[in-house]
């Protein structure tokens, strides 16, 4: 034994990853076609933090792995109640795509479709109702949803924002 052990452990991941979309380009050259691909992915950790980002490459497992980076760099909070839904309607855009979101009672599930079930699911909220409104790509439904759980907002930020306690913003 010469005391260099190896260990085979890989690092614990922080965040959950899934892939929302993976596009090919196409980039015809004097010399030929050349192919790159994008790829868009949702991180989060099921308690309320998730993000996405996109990665460019030759190789789509290198594009993937660079889009988990810039999104884990793009994370946002979410408040959730009772650990499972959001607090009140919220409506996210991005470009032409347009998100709605409402709160649902306990046990109704995840209500949504595509992009905004992936980025829901990983920001750990378990009981909503979105719908998707104008148009439908993906990666601007998936920021769209992002823009939405960000602009949540709890009862003492509007408490605070009025200059009250939560018992007066509640009567």
């Amino acid at each position: 034994m010469n005391g260099n052990k190896r260990t085979d452990r890989e690092p614990k991941k922080l965040y959950e990853d899934k892939i929302i979309s993976i596009g090919k380009v196409t980039k015809v050259t004097q010399g030929g076609r050349n192919f790159r691909f994008s790829a868009t992915v949702a991180v989060g950790d099921r308690k309320g933090n998730v993000g996405i980002g996109t990665g460019k490459s030759k190789e789509i497992p290198v594009a993937v792995s660079k889009a988990i980076k810039e999104a884990e760099k793009n994370i946002v909070h979410v408040d959730l109640v009772d650990g499972r839904t959001i607090s009140h309607e919220v409506t996210g855009v991005c470009g032409a795509a347009k998100v709605l979101i409402r709160p649902a009672k306990a046990g109704r599930g995840i209500i949504a479709g595509g992009a905004s079930r992936i980025v829901l699911e990983l920001a750990g909220v378990k009981d909503v109702v979105s719908k998707s409104l104008g148009s439908n790509t993906q990666i601007n439904t998936a920021k769209a949803t992002i823009e939405a759980l960000a602009n949540q907002r709890t009862i003492e930020h509007v408490a605070s924002l009025r200059g009250k306690t939560v018992e007066e913003v509640l009567k």
